[in-house]
């Protein structure tokens, strides 16, 4: 466990659903339901035969480079997302790396762990926690920001979050959600003009994946090579390369893409039902852009406890840089699930 300020770094959504949590209804991970898909789970198979050679990337990094459109020395497969934050902290040689907040913990606690004193900028609710790039220190020589931003579902725009790059500057952005916003506007990925820029993706929260570890970075050859040693051998698995090669292909990215305007439409459904418990103290953070929402309610970890007492597993919100004890965030669900959790948070409210 890494704690800095009183928030737990490194406790995550599925920490909800372990162990007692096991049979409740899941809003606390921000994993799309219904995920792997069959042909997904099919060509994952297939690769099993294969399990005695070692892996081999090549084929997976080229489809990711043509995916976005880049050479294949802008192209890091990864175990995850998250073995991506591991490696920036180790690999590069920073000075004053800053992370803006809220936002998903583990770029600090890698930073920290990795021996990094680690700034931090705080986005405010009064702006709707939208990014304020002047409030980023122009020393800064590492800036990460996620985008839209795990927890509060904020998208920012590209000019803003490319403004944040300066000569001598990395700037680290996690996309790790952004192929559930329809048309994946105010992407950076595949840009090169932008000084510094690393891009996060994470094939593990559409697709259902999290449980193989997939995804890769988007950045300047020399950047690619500077992780790339800090690597173990042979990081990413047979099955997880057959996975990020097939979730690249045109026909996954369409599915991806429709996918993503049903989330849309699954979560406007949710926030016309939150809207009924106005009354009660609920707010919500809007224009909300990501597969989640960030609430705001009196007494939220009472009412998270009694909506384990009623089956549903919510995030706490507590744990992130930022937020207090009066937060909550809700994974998007289809309606028949969103009926029942809105249901459960009635009786919450009320008991």
């Amino acid at each position: 466990m890494r704690t800095e300020n009183g928030h737990d770094l490194r406790h995550h959504g599925d920490a909800e659903v372990r162990d007692d949590g096991g049979s409740l209804v899941d809003l606390a991970v921000n994993v799309r339901a219904d995920t792997p898909p069959v042909w997904l789970r099919e060509r994952i198979a297939a690769s099993l035969t294969g399990l005695a050679a070692y892996p081999d990337g090549r084929a997976a990094r080229a489809a990711v480079a043509a995916r976005h459109g880049v050479p294949v020395e802008r192209v890091l497969l990864t175990a995850g997302a998250a073995e991506a934050f591991v490696l920036l902290a180790r690999a590069l040689k920073v000075r004053r790396p800053v992370v803006v907040h809220p936002q998903f913990t583990e770029p600090e606690a890698a930073l920290r762990d990795a021996g990094h004193t680690v700034g931090r900028v705080l986005l405010r609710e009064e702006d709707g926690f939208r990014l304020d790039p002047a409030a980023v220190p122009e020393d800064a020589d590492l800036v990460v920001i996620g985008n839209p931003t795990n927890p509060t579902s904020v998208l920012h725009a590209a000019d803003a979050v490319a403004s944040l790059a300066r000569p001598g500057r990395v700037l680290v952005v996690d996309e790790a959600f952004m192929d559930a916003v329809p048309g994946e506007r105010e992407s950076l990925a595949g840009r090169a003009d932008v000084p510094g820029l690393v891009v996060l993706r994470s094939l593990t929260k559409t697709w259902g994946l999290a449980g193989l570890r997939i995804g890769y970075v988007l950045a300047a050859p020399e950047t690619v090579e500077d992780l790339e040693r800090a690597q173990p051998l042979w990081p990413v698995s047979t099955p997880a390369l057959a996975a990020a090669e097939a979730c690249v292909a045109p026909q996954a990215v369409a599915e991806a893409a429709h996918a993503a305007h049903r989330v849309a439409a699954d979560r406007a459904y949710l926030l016309a039902g939150l809207a009924r418990f106005a009354a009660a103290g609920l707010r919500v953070v809007e224009p909300a852009q990501g597969p989640f929402l960030l609430i705001r309610l009196p007494r939220a970890g009472t009412v998270r406890r009694r909506l384990r007492g009623l089956g549903y597993a919510v995030r706490r919100g507590d744990t992130f840089p930022g937020l207090d004890e009066e937060w909550l965030r809700l994974a998007v669900r289809d309606r028949t699930t969103v009926d029942g959790f809105l249901t459960a948070l009635e009786r919450a409210l009320r008991s």
